[in-house]
């Protein structure tokens, strides 16, 4: 029986202007930001995540949905879906989606907690929105894993 069962994954925070993108460490413990892209065409911005893709070797796209404060797919969250659902068929990836209402609060958080400037910084935002996108779906599968095990 193999000892852990490692997933290669890209965690992207979509947004209008620029994809912050973070991956994952080898064991899967730990997501960091790697780049933020800055968006131009939908060929470009397929261009750039497929290379990152192929150089970490990823099997799966975590997509942060932004869903409404109420809980509701709303405008946003369908743009996104549409983006990722394109991507997905593009890069001939699987897509999973983690609720990322509050990522980029939190990552503002983390540069106010750094000593820097939030408003400039939206690059580093979107990088670290990411890791934090791709660290709750890191942890909830560890998470769901160990349950499985349990039985």
């Amino acid at each position: 029986m193999p000892s852990s069962t490692f997933i290669s994954a890209l965690g992207l925070d979509v947004g209008r202007k620029r994809i912050g993108v973070a991956g994952c460490d080898r064991t899967g413990l730990i997501a960091t930001g790697l780049t933020t892209i800055e968006r131009r065409s939908f060929a470009e911005d397929v261009a750039q995540i497929q290379a990152l893709a192929q150089e970490r070797q990823a099997q799966v796209l975590v997509v942060g949905l932004p869903y409404t404060m109420e809980g509701a797919i709303g405008t946003q969250a369908k743009q996104t879906q549409r983006f990722a659902h394109r991507l997905s068929q593009a890069l001939q990836l699987p897509v999973e989606y983690v609720d990322e209402r509050l990522t980029s609060f939190q990552a503002e958080q983390l540069l106010i907690a750094e000593g820097q400037s939030p408003s400039r910084n939206k690059g580093l935002i979107d990088r670290k929105a990411a890791a934090i996108i791709l660290q709750q779906w890191l942890d909830q599968k560890r998470k769901g894993e160990r349950v499985k095990g349990e039985g």
